[in-house]
């Protein structure tokens, strides 16, 4: 079946990074002038599109009403060793690359979408280590970043301790899923971890913490796409249109 939206890449020579990064843009069919940009901005974004089929979900979506003016940009990762330097809260990279989309990513896009007098709403998307980055992201830059979509975090003490320090006015929305199979999961540099206790110790804390927070919890969820992809279209109907 043929994509409806439109699909295009565009590289960015990252001062941040020191690398050329090229990032892919999904845009809808059409934009409704009544309503706000949507950008979700999403971390592991060739696994989105591919694994978490993305652009077809997107149709889907659109052409039900579900969602509006939806356009998702894939952020890419070279292996799952670049992946931790720039999305572990302890990677060499962290902060270079929260700058890189903050500074770099954000304005390109801007000036890539058509002017919308309503504005635009900025969700962050990833899972596991990509659901940390997104989250930290949006706790730094509650402005720019409106809404967090994290699919089974990794969670650690840096986690916990930005959501403790967290006290700006303006709050993200957070959506938040994972699984309870969760308990034997493997990393790059960690070995085998249990996600899901310091899944629930994050719920509770952003439960208490911000005003707009929801989790889906999964009884048979694992770390794996064949979770993450299956809950996507919902979550982002739920997001979307919060």
């Amino acid at each position: 079946m043929a994509r409806k939206g439109k699909m295009y890449d565009r590289t960015i020579d990252s001062k941040h990074l020191h690398e050329s990064i090229t990032i892919k843009i999904y845009e809808p069919e059409q934009f409704d002038s009544l309503y706000e940009h949507n950008v979700i901005i999403m971390q592991d974004g060739d696994d989105y599109f591919h694994l978490g089929r993305i652009a077809t979900v997107s149709d889907r979506l659109h052409d039900q009403f579900d969602i509006v003016n939806a356009t998702f940009v894939g952020i890419p990762y070279k292996d799952r060793f670049d992946r931790w330097k720039k999305y572990h809260p302890n990677g060499e990279q962290f902060n270079a690359y929260k700058a890189f989309l903050h500074d770099e990513v954000v304005p390109l896009i801007d000036e890539l979408l058509p002017l919308n007098p309503l504005g635009t709403i900025r969700t962050l998307l990833g899972d596991s280590l990509g659901g940390t980055v997104s989250l930290l992201l949006a706790l730094d830059y509650p402005n720019m970043f409106q809404r967090v979509v994290m699919q089974s975090p990794y969670v650690d003490e840096n986690v916990i301790a930005a959501v403790n320090r967290f006290d700006n006015i303006v709050e993200p929305q957070i959506f938040h899923t994972y699984g309870l199979a969760e308990i034997d999961v493997p990393t790059t540099k960690m070995g085998r971890l249990n996600f899901v206790k310091p899944n629930e110790q994050l719920a509770g804390l952003l439960s208490e913490t911000f005003a707009s927070y929801e989790k889906l919890v999964n009884p048979e969820g694992n770390h794996t796409w064949k979770y993450w992809q299956k809950e996507l279209p919902d979550l982002l109907v739920k997001a979307l249109n919060a």
